[in-house]
This record gives C-alpha cells, structure tokens and sequence, in this order.
C-alpha cells in the first residue's frame, strides 16, 4: 500500500512539473509559444501579403468623368478583363441596368483560362450568382451576396489562374442592349502558384422539362473538388416538388458514395421549403407549390468540398407529390413520390487542374426562359379616380393622387382561354403608398405597401390565375393607411410607380401537368375490369 501511494504522490510531481513550472520557466527565459496563424481571414491579415493588387472595372478612362458604366449591345460581348499570370481573382461586384426583363438570364459569364478556346466558367449571369429564372432576390451567403433587391451581386470566389485569364459578359438578347454593366475585378498577381493550384469551373445546366431518370448536375473528369450548387425549379404540377434524393458518384463507382434523403435535405432544411439564407445553404426564391411556382436553393460545400481523383457524376431526383386541383380534397393527392416534368436548371461550382471544358451545347436564351407577354404600363390603356397627377415617366407611369383611396386600373386582353401567371414591375418609392391589387374584380392576395426609403424598381408575383379569353381588369385600390415608409417632408406620397407585367402563359409549356396525366390514366387502367 506504501509502494502504490509513494508511485502516485511521484507520478503527480511529475504532471506539476510538466505542465504548470516548466511552461512559465519557459517564458521566464524568454521561449514564447508561437501564435497560431491557422485564424482564418482575419488572422492572414497580421502576416505581409506578397502580391500585387490590381483591379479591372467599368471606370472611364478619364478620372475627371462619371461614366463608369459599360453598355452591351444586343449579341455583343464585353471583356472585363484579360490579363496574364501567374495571379488569382478574388472578388467580383456588378449591377446592371437594362430594360430586359430576364437581363439575369440573357447576359452569360464566362471566364477562359491559359489561353483555351472554351470557358472554365460558362452560366448566366443571375445563375452564378446564386438564383436562377433571372429573378432578383436579396440573399447573403458566404461566397455570394446580392443586395440593392437583389441588382448588386457580389462573389469571392478564388479564381487562380497560371498562363493568362479571359473574364466576357454576352448579352444574348437580340432586341435590347444593356445600358449600363458596372463592375469590379480584383486580382492579385502573384510570383508564382503552388503546383497543387485548382481553378475555379462552373457548368450551367437545363431541362425543360426534366426527362425520365435522374437530373444530372455534373459530370467531370479529371483531378479536383466539388463545392457548390444551385438548382432552381419552374414547377409544371401543383404539389412539393421535392422528394428526390441527390447522388455523389466519385471516381467512376457503380454505386453512389454519398447518397441523400430528398431535395431539402440536401439543401440543409426539412419539411419543405421556405425563404432564408445562411452561410452555406438557403433559398432565396420560394413561391409555393402551385403550378407556375418558381424555387432556387443554393448549397456551398465550402467546409465539406467532395474531391475526386479520376472523375465525378453528381444527380439529382426530380421526384415529388402532385395534387388534382380538380378533384375533391379528400382525394386531392395523386401521389408522393411521383418522377415530374418541372423545368430544372442548375449551375455545378468545383475547382480542378487542368482546366475542363464541356462538348455540351449551352442552351440558347429562348430556351432558358418561357415564353411571355411583356406590357409596358405606359402603353397600356389605363383609368385613374381621381384623374389627377397620371404622368408617363419612363420607364414607369406614375399615380400621385395625394390621397389614399386613389384607384388606377389597367386593361390587356388574353387570346385564349388558359393558365396564365401573372407578374408585375414597379417603382417602389417615397411617394408611394399602399395599394390592394384585383384581378377582374377579385383580390390578389393582401395590400402591398409600395412605399421605400429610396426608389428601387422590384418585381413582383401577382399570383397564377385561370383566364377566359378577352379583356382583363388589373386594378389597384388605394387602402387608407399610410406606408411604413411615409415621410411628412416627402414632395409627394400615396401614390403608385407602375413599369409593366409579364404575363405566361403555363398550360402551353412543354411539361405542363403531364405527369398528373399520366397517373390518372394509370388509375383508369387499373380501375378497369
């Protein structure tokens, strides 16, 4: 018992002697520990960075001058940069202003390393920048910010590049230019990069609608990680889309590695979706589940990237549940795990070395947004109560009433009886108050409060609606209550800035409830004697 006590009391001295007397002997003779520098971004900052900065902009040539925009005519491109390396690109802002109402879809990145023929990086412009469609939306994620209603986007992305870069934007509308495509590059060239240097790739994807068999976000071959997707959905069935499993296939293996649980598992959130960001994961666009209904998620695999030695296949189910709207609400569902005919597109975010490219075709811009109707506010034929301060002011047609119980109605005439989503652009401003848009008498969801520190142009959704064929009233009722917005100094307020709307028409489209079609006729085989 002495032995054993006498072995502990030693074993204790010692841990003492190790662990408390010996560090502060130690830094009593001047032997600090040296900080870690493993501290992320900030911690990089205290150490010397041994590069030169540069950046490429829209900034005119001439200091003096405030042109700092560039315009973009229809099918032109514009280099943003073109440089030689050894360097790496690390952060990328832009706003555009353009009449295009789709100007996120029309214009396409694309960014050419070492001197290749084809891009690393080829997506439209709104896809790489996290939401699809060619939709606005104000989001903050790690790598991606949008801001301003979402026309600031903002990435930082690490672009390396060895021999030289090629950074274009082409405006692939044919009718309209871009006005102004603002913009800053910054770059730093370097002496050299580590051997182990991968670039930046991303692909954008599409079907419209989805075929038979799994989605395929990526295939690569090649040495590199996977780190980030978008995926954005043009609902053609009322129901959750979302069921599918996504599927990771490394290196060429029969069986996927990394397997999932359904859509919004993937993305980080269950039962359903709903409009959020983070960090690393969110969906900026979510509009329900009706037929018509526009989603976008993104998810960055920043901390959790996907490597690959000799190849990577990444898929995605198109998988969900589909409602009759037609039948009675007890057998209202037709099924929950049914393969649908949704327009999918997607942009696959890795880094690889060398360089890939794709023999793939890139969609066309007629392809990449569904037909429409574009009617500009001012061109429409229109009636105010009372008929006061109506004035086209491009590109929008201003109400200032100065009461708030105004009434401005607009009448478009529809040529077949159909399904048809409804959109409309406005000018939110200080002068602005709070209307309750009707559609041919009935109410469109609540009142919109119209009002804004500033004026900032926004779209908004005004629902999906079964149309008869002929003219159509949109009207909008002022609600007497101010906006929160509401300022005693404003020069005017109350009223109402309307640019236009987009009408589309959803029961033409390729795809259109034709997998509830297809179920209820495999009902009515087997309900067959």
């Amino acid at each position: 018992m002495f032995d054993r006590f006498s072995a502990k009391k030693t074993i204790g001295i010692l841990i003492f002697l190790l662990t408390v007397v010996s560090p502060l002997v130690a830094r009593a003779e001047g032997d600090i520990p040296v900080a870690s520098t493993e501290t992320g971004a900030l911690g990089s900052l205290i150490h010397r960075h041994m590069y030169e900065a540069h950046r490429a902009s829209s900034s005119h040539e001439d200091l003096q001058r405030n042109g700092d925009a560039r315009s973009i005519e229809p099918g032109g491109t514009l280099v943003l940069m073109e440089e030689s390396g050894p360097g790496i690109i690390t952060h990328f802002w832009n706003t555009v202003g353009s009449y295009d109402p789709f100007y996120a879809r029309s214009l396409v990145l694309r960014v050419y390393y070492d001197g290749m023929e084809k891009p690393g990086v080829e997506v439209p412009l709104g896809d790489f920048f996290g939401l699809g469609h060619g939709a606005e939306r104000q989001f903050t994620s790690m790598p991606v910010v949008t801001s301003s209603n979402g026309r600031s986007r903002v990435c930082y992305w690490q672009m390396p590049f060895r021999k030289s870069i090629k950074v274009t934007i082409t405006n692939d509308n044919p009718d309209l230019k871009v006005d102004s495509f603002y913009y800053y590059l910054n770059w730093h060239k370097v002496a050299e990069l580590p051997e182990d240097t991968c670039y930046l790739h991303a692909r954008y994807r599409q079907e419209s609608p989805a075929q038979p068999g799994n989605y395929r976000i990526l295939e690569t071959e090649g040495q590199g990680h996977y780190v980030g997707t978008v995926l954005s959905v043009l609902q053609m069935e009322t129901g959750w889309f979302g069921e599918g499993d996504d599927f990771f296939y490394v290196d060429g293996a029969a069986e996927p590695q990394m397997r999932g649980t359904g859509t919004e598992d993937y993305f980080n959130d269950s039962w359903g979706f709903r409009e959020f960001s983070t960090p690393y994961h969110g969906v900026p666009l979510y509009e329900g589940v009706i037929a018509g209904d526009r989603v976008s998620a993104y998810r960055w695999h920043i901390v959790d990237p996907v490597p690959f030695n000799t190849s990577l296949r990444v898929e995605i189910e198109h998988r969900g549940s589909i409602f009759d709207e037609a039948a009675p609400l007890t057998e209202i569902e037709v099924g929950g795990f049914i393969e649908r005919y949704d327009w999918v597109s997607s942009v696959a975010f890795w880094y690889q070395y060398p360089p890939a490219t794709t023999d793939e075709p890139f969609p066309p811009l007629a392809e990449r947004v569904p037909p429409c109707k574009m009617m500009m506010a001012a061109e429409m034929p229109f009636r105010a109560d009372p008929p006061l301060l109506v004035v086209p002011m491009e590109p929008a047609l201003i109400y200032s009433p100065n009461i708030r119980t105004g009434k401005l109605e607009f009448d478009f005439e529809v040529e077949e009886d159909g399904r048809y989503r409804l959109d409309g652009a406005f000018m939110f401003s200080l002068m602005s108050g709070v209307y309750q848009p009707h559609l041919n008498g009935t109410a469109i969801g609540g009142p919109i409060d119209f009002g804004a520190k500033g004026m900032d142009p926004v779209w908004v959704h005004l629902d999906t609606h079964n149309l008869k064929a002929g003219m159509q009233t949109i009207t909008f009722t002022g609600v007497d209550q101010p906006s929160r917005f509401w300022r005693a100094l404003s020069p005017a307020r109350d009223g109402i800035g309307v640019i236009g709307f987009r009408l589309t028409r959803l029961d033409t489209l390729e795809g259109f409830q034709k997998a509830l079609k297809q179920e209820r006729e495999k009902q009515a085989l087997q309900a067959q004697p």
